[in-house]
């Protein structure tokens, strides 16, 4: 037996060496971003959300819906927007995707573009929730209409919704009472303007100041009610022009962000997410991430309706960490 050389011994020393110095500073415990896994998922189910040991079966499912074909001023942060929640469940082991902009797989008993029965891919039959990102008229029929109300509503599956989701189905009321308001116009524009936290209890809002300054494309919000959802998040119209062309005063409290129960299901919406880079904002990926694991029932929280403070709050009005970086 030849003995091993000393170069080649010290060689691999020093690699060993290295590796676990490196393996040290970056624990796969914490997901890239600073996002925890839920209960330490992350560290363990390894590399790739859990995909290396049983695949998904041991994670909730997460179906990331956007079809926007018939939206009028698209959007180009929508497909960013897709990748980041994707990648905070996959990196960190909370939730398995499925990315579609294809309406067909909206339904219980999904079809293939041809009209026949897809075979394996996502649907409401396999998935724990929805994030919706859908834009107008999103093609789809009356039954799948009727199977997404008991998906939440009966089944107790959850639905988050982004930004253009509130000008989706207009012309359908349902939806307006699942999603628990409707867009009203921005009057203001992309601009920076105040925002007010109103409930920092509530999973993902503890990360931003109480009161701060961010710069989005701010939606009014019409048919919305103070009494039947909880508002978390939103405009302090105290520091805003109240007298711009096309602000609605009788949408008040113009929320950002708001949670409630529809039925048996959780339902979470924000505003927020016009601008690719609001994406990239670390405190707002920690929101959606947040409401995603209580809309899974990951988390708990109070969302009684409660009425909303008349200030904004005394203790802080910095804009700090909840500013895009670069801004």
């Amino acid at each position: 037996m030849k003995k091993v050389r000393k170069p080649f011994l010290f060689v691999a020393i020093v690699t060993l060496f290295v590796s676990a110095l490196a393996a040290a500073q970056n624990p796969r415990a914490q997901a890239p971003g600073g996002l925890p896994g839920a209960s330490g998922r992350g560290a363990e189910r390894g590399p790739g959300g859990g995909r290396g040991r049983g695949g998904p079966h041991n994670m909730k499912t997460l179906l990331i819906w956007a079809d926007t074909r018939n939206g009028i001023a698209q959007h180009d942060s929508v497909s960013h927007a897709m990748s980041v929640i994707e990648r905070l469940g996959y990196e960190s082991g909370t939730y398995f995707s499925y990315i579609r902009t294809d309406s067909n797989i909206a339904s219980y008993s999904p079809k293939m573009t041809t009209g026949q029965p897809a075979s394996g891919g996502p649907s409401f039959a396999t998935a724990d929730a929805i994030f919706f990102l859908g834009h107008r008229e999103v093609p789809i029929d009356d039954t799948q209409k009727a199977e997404l109300l008991n998906f939440v509503h009966d089944d107790g599956k959850g639905f988050v919704a982004a930004h253009t989701a509130s000008n989706a189905w207009m012309d359908w009321p349902e939806f307006g009472d699942l999603l628990g308001g409707r867009y009203d116009d921005h009057p203001w524009g992309v601009t920076e303007a105040p925002v007010i936290v109103e409930d920092p209890d509530f999973p993902g809002m503890k990360f931003f100041p109480r009161a701060f300054d961010f710069r989005d494309e701010f939606y009014q919000i019409s048919e919305f009610s103070p009494e039947k959802s909880r508002v978390l998040l939103r405009l302090d119209t105290s520091k805003l022009d109240m007298t711009k062309r096309g602000v609605h005063a009788a949408d008040a409290p113009f929320p950002l962000a708001w949670a409630k129960m529809y039925g048996k299901g959780r339902v979470f919406y924000s505003s927020l997410g016009h601008d690719a880079a609001t994406w990239d904002n670390p405190d707002i990926q920690r929101m959606w991430f947040s409401a995603i694991e209580w809309a899974l029932g990951l988390k708990d929280a109070d969302v009684t309706p409660q009425p909303v403070s008349p200030t904004a709050p005394a203790a802080a009005a910095t804009p700090a960490q909840a500013s895009v970086p670069g801004r």
